[in-house]
C-alpha cells in the first residue's frame, strides 16, 4: 500500500486489476473470460500505435502470462497493478475473497478496494484454549501466518473423597494455572512481535475464567470476543467462527467510531466531515484517521478536486451485477484513500451506508487543528 500509494501520477495507463479467484455459482472460474473481454474493450479507447496503446499491450500481455502460469488454486483472490510505459508491475495473491472482479484504468493506482481488504480482514490472533493445551494461530488476509500450540499434563477426574480428593483438586487447579500462565505469556510474546491489534478467544468453560484473571490489561483491551471452544476443525473452521465474532464487533465498533467523530466535528474538535473538508485536512496532513463509506457510490461528488489530484480520469469495468460505480466517484474515493496512506492517517471503512449518509459519506478525526 506505501508503495503504491507513492507512485507519481503516470503519463501511461496504469492498470488495477482485481480478480476473485473463487468457483463462480456453476462451480468454474471465470476470470479469464472477464479479462480478455475488459481489455479488448479498453484497448479500443487508445489510439493504435501510440506509446498508451503499446504500454497498455505490453501490461496486457505480462497480465495474461502471469494469469497462465502463476496463480495458485489456493489463492482467493488477486490484486495486479500494472504499467509497462512507467516499468511497474506488481501481483498481490490474496487469501482474502473478493465479491466480484473489477479493473479501473487511470495515471495512478486505485487503492480503494485493496485499503477495505486489509481493512475487512486484519491481522489478529485466535486462541483455542482448554485446561491442558492451547493454540493460537495469527490470521491476515483470511490466512493462518503463525500457528502456535501449547500442550501440558491433563489432569483426570477422581471419584475418591475428603482429604484425598481435597489434595488432587489443589494439585489440579496449579496445573491448570500453570498452563493458563503460559498461554497468556506466548500470548503476550505473540501479540507483541506481531504487532496485533485484536483477540478472538475460543475456550472451555473451566479454563475462561482463569484466563481472564490472568490477562492483564494491555492485552484485555485488545480481546475482541471469547466464544465456546470446539474441538472439531480446522483452520478454515477457526477462521470462520473467530471471524463472525470479529465481524459483529466491527459493526458495533463502526457505529462507534461515527459516533466519535460527529461529535469531534459538531463540538468543532478535532473532526471534519464531507469530502471538500476531508480532502483539505488531508492536504494540509492534518487527518489520524480517515472514515469513509465501504462503496464509493455512497460518496458526495465534489464541485472540483484538489490542484494536485491525479490527472486523468479513471475507466472502470465490473462483474458486479449492479455495474460500475459513477466514475467521479471512484476517483474521489482514490484521491481520499491514497492521500490517507501518503500522510500516514488510519482508514476504516463503515459498511452501513446510513451510518455516513448525512455527511457525504466520508469524514475524517484529525491529529490537530489549525
Amino acid at each position: 500500500m506505501e508503495i503504491l500509494a507513492a507512485l507519481e501520477p503516470s503519463p501511461y495507463p496504469f492498470i488495477s486489476l482485481y480478480l476473485s479467484l473463487a468457483p463462480n455459482a456453476h462451480g468454474r472460474e471465470d476470470h479469464h473470460q472477464f479479462v480478455r473481454k475488459v481489455f479488448k474493450d479498453r484497448a479500443k479507447g487508445f489510439r493504435e500505435e501510440s506509446p498508451e496503446r503499446q504500454s497498455f499491450d505490453k501490461d496486457v500481455e505480462r497480465i495474461q502470462q502471469y494469469l497462465d502460469s502463476k496463480v495458485d488454486s489456493s489463492w482467493k483472490g488477486l490484486a495486479i497493478f500494472a504499467s509497462a510505459g512507467s516499468e511497474f508491475f506488481e501481483a498481490i495473491p490474496l487469501e482474502a475473497p473478493l465479491d466480484h472482479h473489477q479493473l479501473y484504468i487511470g495515471s495512478v493506482p486505485h487503492l480503494h478496494q485493496l485499503a477495505k481488504v486489509i481493512d475487512m480482514f486484519p491481522r489478529y490472533a485466535a486462541v483455542a484454549l482448554d485446561t491442558n493445551k492451547a493454540r493460537i494461530v495469527v490470521f491476515g488476509d483470511a490466512a493462518s501466518e503463525r500457528d502456535e500450540k501449547i500442550q501440558n499434563e491433563k489432569t483426570r477426574r477422581t471419584s475418591k473423597g475428603g482429604w484425598s480428593q481435597a489434595r488432587y483438586q489443589r494439585r489440579a487447579d496449579n496445573f491448570h494455572l500453570h498452563h493458563i500462565k503460559e498461554v497468556v505469556d506466548t500470548l503476550d510474546r505473540i501479540v507483541r512481535d506481531e504487532n496485533i491489534d485484536y483477540i478472538v478467544v475460543e475456550a472451555e468453560e473451566v479454563a475462561l475464567p482463569i484466563f481472564k484473571e490472568q490477562l492483564p490489561k494491555h492485552l484485555a483491551e485488545k480481546l475482541v470476543d471469547v466464544i465456546a471452544l470446539q474441538r472439531q476443525g480446522d483452520d478454515s473452521d477457526l477462521l470462520a467462527r473467530t471471524m463472525a465474532a470479529l465481524r459483529v464487533k466491527d459493526a458495533e465498533t463502526d457505529a462507534e467510531k461515527v459516533e466519535e467523530l460527529m461529535n469531534a466535528w459538531q463540538s468543532g474538535g478535532l473532526g471534519v466531515a464531507g469530502p471538500e473538508a476531508t480532502l483539505s485536512a488531508l492536504q494540509l496532513g492534518q487527518v489520524d484517521e480517515l472514515i469513509i463509506a465501504a462503496s464509493p457510490q455512497q460518496l458526495k461528488p465534489v464541485q472540483k478536486l484538489p490542484d494536485d489530484a491525479a490527472p486523468g480520469e479513471v475507466r472502470a469495468d465490473t462483474s458486479a451485477p449492479q455495474g460500475t460505480a459513477d466514475e467521479k466517484l471512484l476517483k474521489l474515493s482514490d484521491e481520499l484513500v491514497t492521500r490517507a496512506k501518503q500522510t500516514a492517517a488510519r482508514i476504516r471503512f463503515i459498511e452501513d451506508e446510513n451510518l455516513l449518509a448525512g455527511i457525504g459519506g466520508v469524514g475524517a478525526l484529525l491529529r490537530f487543528r489549525i
